[in-house]
């Protein structure tokens, strides 16, 4: 079994500026730091966050008084910032500036008297952001006739839907280029290492598939272990765009040769 790494792979621009901040504010201020909703969705970054004082929260409500807040790379809906400073936390504010640039769209849209329709799962703390900008709605909201803006959440299926992020799309494409150049040499396999939580990790699982490998999800190396590869000659290896490069290394040489 060939094994090749497909490229680009592991943290976007968006991660990697939400952790700096992250590790920054831990430098700068007492512990215990705390984090809106998961920095990122990565159970082994949360955990070292964690381990150095940062306190994960699913509500500014769970946040005391005067404590240090960090708005994690998904972003938070205007309201919460509001709650904050009336109640003096500060914020150190880590959105990723896609997800800025939509929350920037969807106010110019209720500027000009329109409404902004959000495609994504209305669970996840991205899209949960955009919910809360006054005019946003679900698609399924929109009224009859309506003209209405639109902003997806930024780790859906590209070829789906425009207006993911670079990142997203450009992972997503490597995947898909790489499964269709290597079927050529055999039976194609894809190994996303990512959390379980990873929208983005979970979006190169289903790419590969849609091509025709055959693909897992690990989080970690343990993982790795229970995959048969029997039957796969050209095995990509890949990682979500919240995976450090540390865990995708750790898999690389758990892989059976």
């Amino acid at each position: 079994m060939r094994i090749e790494v497909i490229v680009p792979h592991g943290f976007c621009g968006g991660v990697e500026r939400a952790l700096k901040m992250a590790y920054a504010a831990l430098d700068e201020f007492p512990p215990p730091v705390y984090c809106l909703h998961e920095i990122v969705h990565n159970e082994r970054v949360v955990g070292d966050l964690a381990a150095r004082g940062m306190r994960f929260v699913s509500s500014v409500d769970d946040v005391p008084d005067a404590a240090v807040m960090l708005i994690s790379a998904h972003g938070a809906a205007p309201a919460i910032s509001a709650v904050a400073q009336s109640r003096h936390i500060r914020v150190v504010d880590a959105t990723c500036p896609f997800v800025v640039a939509a929350h920037g769209s969807i106010r110019a849209n209720f500027a000009r008297g329109r409404r902004t329709a959000v495609v994504g799962d209305p669970n996840h703390a991205e899209v949960l952001g955009y919910l809360g900008e006054p005019g946003a709605c679900l698609p399924e909201e929109v009224r009859p006739g309506e003209e209405v803006g639109r902003v997806v959440q930024t780790t859906l299926d590209s070829t789906v839907h425009g207006g993911v992020c670079t990142a997203t799309a450009d992972r997503q494409q490597a995947v898909r280029a790489f499964v269709q150049t290597r079927q050529r040499d055999g039976t194609v396999g894809v190994l996303v290492v990512g959390g379980g939580k990873s929208a983005n990790t979970g979006r190169l699982v289903e790419t590969a598939a849609h091509e025709g490998g055959k693909a897992w999800r690990v989080a970690s190396a343990a993982d790795v272990g229970a995959i048969d590869f029997s039957g796969i000659d050209v095995l990509g290896v890949t990682s979500g765009a919240s995976t450090p490069e540390n865990i995708l290394e750790e898999v690389l040489r758990s892989i059976p040769s």
